[in-house]
């Protein structure tokens, strides 16, 4: 069976489903998810939103765009969040066209550069993100990477500021 990315607003009837998905991955209350992937289909800004990949009805990956992840940089916005795949999924390209997907809409949404942070060396820089400073994480402190990549968007600004 083939997979398929989504983004929520899509199916919107699956908001419960994904929320209760996040939160059992990241360890997050579902309430925190289900309440900014509602803001998503307000649809009041291009900010936050949230993607399945779905296999039948199974979630096999998700990922989300939000305005900080948790981190003091409030400047470095937004970034791209909770990331995950299902460990028999894993090694098949799908956290790449995730995050492929989520590149080319928020380009088309108008943002020129996305933001992450991650425990992760070297896995991001294979998708054209490139480490760009530490930063500490809210509440306890941890020092995370941060990492960032530039949309086609933000590509064809830079080139018409070179000419």
């Amino acid at each position: 069976m083939e997979d398929m990315i989504i983004n929520i607003k899509e199916q919107p009837l699956r908001k419960q489903q994904a929320a209760e998905w996040f939160s059992q991955k990241w360890g997050i209350p579902g309430e925190e998810y289900l309440q900014s992937i509602e803001q998503s289909l307000d649809g009041q800004g291009a900010v936050p939103q949230w993607y399945l990949a779905l296999e039948g009805e199974r979630i096999i990956g998700g990922i989300g765009v939000i305005e900080n992840d948790f981190h003091p940089r409030k400047d470095l916005a937004p970034n791209v969040c909770a990331l995950y795949v299902e460990e028999d999924r894993r090694l098949q390209g799908l956290a790449g066209r995730l995050l492929a997907r989520v590149c080319k809409d928020m380009a088309e949404a108008g943002i020129p550069t996305l933001y992450l942070i991650t425990e992760h060396t070297s896995f991001y820089e294979r998708y054209g993100w490139k480490f760009f400073c530490m930063v500490r994480e809210d509440g306890d402190g941890e020092l995370m990477r941060m990492y960032v990549r530039t949309t086609e968007l933000g590509h064809k600004i830079k080139a018409l500021e070179k000419n």
